[in-house]
This record gives structure tokens, sequence and C-alpha cells, in this order.
């Protein structure tokens, strides 16, 4: 069982960072291995809608979108961490997620999504719903903590004061590890839900 956790920071140590930090070495301590990467300090350019993944099974542009697309697909859960700019997540990890979830074609649903907030003051839960969509329309299962997924800081030495902010982290935590292990019992004993496809409503002939 593993998690890929995603820092949408371009500071690789900063808050963000602090905050990943509690929910992998938690994680770690359930049984649940970790891997971080960093996105916000990488060249990322959006989404051209050029519809090339669906042929080449990858995007056009080859960089780290291509590079963690195997490791989210061998995952059983993910967590993408970010600061706040003007009440929206990171625009590098934005056009990150949009070309790994639109160019990787294999079935999402039932890995575990979480979004981690870092901020100074506010606007962390328009920063949640940034991060949330991506799962939501994906299939999977959101991950919660005891508060909003977030910590409170301007630098990394803050978040260490933020000890709510860290329990929030660590529950966070022992839920995914919780919801990881009850998924893999229910796909052994269940298997996973049949779920229609094919119908989409854009009335196009």
């Amino acid at each position: 069982m593993k998690v890929l956790l995603l820092n949408g920071s371009p500071r690789e140590n900063g808050c963000t960072a602090r905050a990943l930090r509690e929910v992998a070495e938690t994680l770690e301590k359930e049984g649940i291995e970790t891997e971080t990467i960093v996105i916000g300090n990488k060249d990322i350019r959006g989404c051209i809608a050029c519809g090339a993944c669906r042929e080449k099974g990858e995007c056009v542009f080859k960089d780290l979108v291509n590079e963690v697309a195997p490791k989210f697909e061998e995952a059983d859960g993910i967590i993408v961490g970010t600061p706040v700019y003007y009440a929206h997540a990171n625009g590098e990890l934005l056009a990150f997620m949009d070309r790994l979830f639109y160019s990787s074609h294999f079935d999402k649903s039932m890995k575990v999504g979480a979004a981690v907030i870092s901020s100074r003051r506010a606007g962390s839960t328009s920063a949640f719903d940034d991060i949330n969509k991506y799962f939501g329309i994906a299939g999977m299962p959101i991950v919660t903590s005891t508060y909003w997924n977030e910590v409170h800081g301007r630098k990394a030495e803050d978040v260490e004061k933020d000890l709510e902010g860290l329990q929030t982290m660590r529950n966070l935590a022992k839920n995914m590890a919780f919801m990881i292990k009850s998924i893999k019992m229910g796909k052994e004993k269940y298997g996973l839900p049949k779920l229609e496809k094919g119908t989409m409503t854009n009335f196009i002939s």
C-alpha cells in the first residue's frame, strides 16, 4: 500500500512541506509507504487540448506529468498539498493536475485523495475546492480529518506552533490509512462497484 504526496509549493521546505511531512510520517507508522514529489518549483505548462494523449497514452509534453502518472497509477492514494495564492492553489500545480488527470487513462476510482492547504491566514477553503474537484470527477473518495486539512503560518517554523494544524495532519493520515485498508478488504471480498459508462450529455451527433 502506497500514498503519493505532491508538494505544490515552490519552496521545498516551506509550510506545505512541513504539513505533508507530518502526514507522511504518520502514514508510515500506519504501515503505508509514501513518496513525496515537489511540483511547485518546476516549469509546468497547461493543457492545450490537443487530444494526443488519447493516442499516445501520455501527455505530448515530456515533463514531470508523464513521470508521475505511472506512480499515480500504482498508488492507493494521493495527497496534494498547496500554498494559497489569491485564495486559490498554486498555478503550476493546477496546470500539472489538469494534465495529469486528463492524459492518464487508467481507472482512478476508489483510489483515495486528499488536499492539504497551507495559508498565512485565509483563502484556504477555495483552494480546497480547486483540488477536491479532481478527486470528485475521477470517482476517488475524498479523505477528511477532524478539521479542514490545513495549517497556518508564513514560514515552516510558524507551522510548528500550529499544534491544531499538525494534529489535523496526523488525523488525516490515520483516516487515509483506514480508508485504504478498508477499500483493499472490500475489493478482495466484494470487488469494485460495476459502474455504468459511455453515456455523455454533450449534444454532439
